[in-house]
């Protein structure tokens, strides 16, 4: 089966919702608490500049998403414009970031669910991880997301959009009610003033603290463009906005977070404030008893919301790279009556229990997730504007201003991509790295045909990827780094070399008739008659 049998049944709307309810998963239960502890006050800025930098970059992927309405968009478009090699890179790094966001949503829900007042919910998390029955639990939520995917598009469209409208009713009372039951306005310039810890702190606070993980689920409108109904109008307004709304949700949950903790906490340091269920514990202990329900209720409903969402993205993420040719072809089967990739749900379910087992608590796992995402977005950037200087490509969507939105988005993911701090982004390079395995196996049943020029396509995103490993290592210690290329002088270098790196990119791509191999000719021919060009 082909991607003929897939069902174009989303509106824009459900589109829309998918984003939204991407977005807004565990991250806003406990990003706020996580931003604090390392900005202070000041990660209210770290939301502002992390939604900034993601409509930047979703800017970039909303055009490709119309130009390539594709199921499991994401890891295509730098296939289609480099070539296999680069393909595989960047569809490995998106993969593993939202592959390993399944049991993370689990994870929050159970975690939340150790503040229940009973003693059997209190033995479910430890503070630092899950114990086994914590485990168990949330293995079952993993399987209950899988089987809202199993059975048909529809269902998961229907399942989602209802649930993310309970989340967005949720987060927004628990603002009005923590405002209006203990608000200390000296919170935000005491204690160390407004940013304790420096700007350091908050561009950190962007890159390791749940800022990027949340947003993002920007994603999952793009990877579910091939079962659209109007890619070209949905697209970019299911995008755009989804990132603008759950911004602005975001930083009015941090607001009300920074003034809800009791003056004799903050004066602690906000380094210092731990919590197992963040909102729910303030609405706890403000004796806000309807809004700590209302909380441990919501606590399986947004991060399950975005598990749904998740194991149907990476489903189709999975299906995209086996069109591109790096994985086996029983991930291209979909049912024809359904309408979803059966095996593909399976092999996500299977790797989500894996992570779940190596990483037993949300905020470990949510660091190493941003970075990989971030390593996935520097390609979207220069394929958008490969892909646009080519006659073939179809464009029916053109975002004004992209000759200056892309290049910015690429430096902003790349300064991000350096806040994340060493040596976590030497880590998360290596987990790329591991990839390489099965890109050379595939390589080898084709004969090894073509390698050389797929790899001189793939130079610049080699040498992209030592470079921020080498000035991570080297950079600042603010961010962890030897000191050795002072504050300032670093992210002055990573924004000049980030755009040779994109302009080495551009002039890297392969001309299209070499790109159209195997999937990439027949697919190209497809999804050009799709619109118009302008």
């Amino acid at each position: 089966m082909s991607e003929k049998n897939v069902k174009k049944e989303l509106g824009t709307f459900a589109l829309l919702m998918t984003g939204l309810g991407t977005i807004i998963g565990s991250g806003w239960l406990f990003g706020a608490w996580k931003a604090a502890s390392v900005a202070g006050p000041a990660a209210i800025i770290a939301w502002i500049l992390g939604m900034i930098a993601t409509v930047f970059i979703g800017l970039t992927y909303a055009e490709l998403g119309t130009m390539f309405p594709q199921t499991g968009g994401m890891v295509r478009y730098a296939q289609h414009s480099h070539g296999p090699f680069v393909g595989f890179l960047s569809g490995w790094a998106n993969w593993i970031a939202i592959v390993s966001v399944i049991p993370v949503e689990a994870v929050a829900s159970v975690q939340y669910m150790s503040s229940w007042p009973w003693d059997w919910a209190g033995r479910l998390y430890d503070g630092k991880e899950l114990s086994s029955a914590g485990l168990i639990l949330a293995g079952a939520l993993i399987i209950v997301y899988f089987l809202l995917n199993f059975w048909t598009v529809r269902l998961f469209a229907t399942a989602n959009s209802a649930i993310t409208v309970f989340k967005l009713v949720v987060p927004l009372l628990t603002v009005l009610g923590l405002i209006a039951a203990g608000f200390h306005t000296e919170n935000f310039t005491s204690h160390g003033g407004f940013a304790p810890y420096g700007w350091s702190g908050v561009l950190t606070a962007v890159a390791t603290s749940g800022v990027v993980f949340a947003f993002n689920g920007f994603q999952s409108p793009v990877n579910l463009a091939g079962e659209a109904k109007n890619p070209n109008r949905s697209i970019p307004i299911a995008v755009v906005g989804s990132i603008l709304m759950a911004g602005g949700v975001y930083v009015l949950l941090q607001i009300a977070f920074i003034g809800a903790v009791s003056p004799e906490q903050a004066a602690k340091g906000w380094s210092g404030i731990h919590f197992n269920s963040p909102f729910a514990d303030l609405a706890i202990a403000l004796n806000l008893n309807w809004l700590a329900l209302l909380l441990f209720a919501d606590a399986f409903v947004s991060p399950s919301g975005a598990g749904v969402t998740n194991t149907a993205t990476t489903a189709r993420m999975v299906y995209g790279m086996k069109e591109n040719g790096h994985m086996p072809k029983v991930f291209g089967v979909i049912h024809p009556i359904y309408g979803v990739p059966r095996a593909a749900l399976c092999l996500n379910l299977a790797v989500a229990f894996v992570f779940l087992f190596l990483f037993r608590g949300w905020g470990s796992l949510a660091e190493v997730i941003s970075v990989a995402t971030l390593i996935s977005y520097a390609t979207g950037p220069v394929a958008v504007m490969v892909l646009r200087q080519r006659d073939t490509a179809n464009r029916p969507i053109r975002v004004k201003g992209m000759g200056a939105i892309a290049p910015v988005a690429f430096i902003l993911a790349s300064l991000i991509l350096y806040w994340a701090t060493w040596p976590l982004t030497g880590k998360v390079v290596l987990i790329m790295v591991l990839g390489l395995p099965i890109y050379l196996y595939y390589q080898s049943k084709e004969g090894w045909a073509d390698f050389i020029p797929r790899l001189k396509a793939g130079l610049w995103l080699i040498g992209y990827l030592a470079f921020m490993v080498l000035i991570s290592c080297l950079g600042s210690e603010r961010f962890g780094g030897l000191n050795l290329i002072p504050y300032g002088a670093d992210m002055v270098l990573i924004a000049a070399l980030a755009l040779v790196f994109y302009f080495w990119g551009i002039k890297s791509a392969r001309p299209f008739d070499s790109v159209r191999e195997g999937e990439g000719a027949e697919r190209a021919d497809r999804v050009v008659v799709i619109g118009f060009r302008q």
